[in-house]
């Protein structure tokens, strides 16, 4: 498979999980245990400010469903 910006993004500092989507889109979960988000590179979609467990529970749920590859289309 080839890697796209969606797919393998640049990690940020605060990367503490990265889940991938049904097509390969990135969903990371950054922050710190008391205060994470995540965010998926394939449609966008991100929320802010859970505890880590909850916004890896949640990343993960939404990686089982997206099938969005890109985010932005041109």
């Amino acid at each position: 498979m080839k890697l796209s910006p969606n797919t393998a993004p640049i990690e940020p500092d605060n990367l503490l999980i990265r889940i991938h989507n049904q097509v390969g889109a990135a969903v990371d979960v950054t922050g710190t245990e008391d205060r994470a988000r995540w965010a998926c590179h394939g449609c966008g979609d991100t929320t802010f400010d859970y505890p880590l467990y909850l916004a890896r529970e949640y990343a993960n749920h939404h990686a089982t469903g997206c099938r969005a590859a890109y985010h932005r289309i041109r």
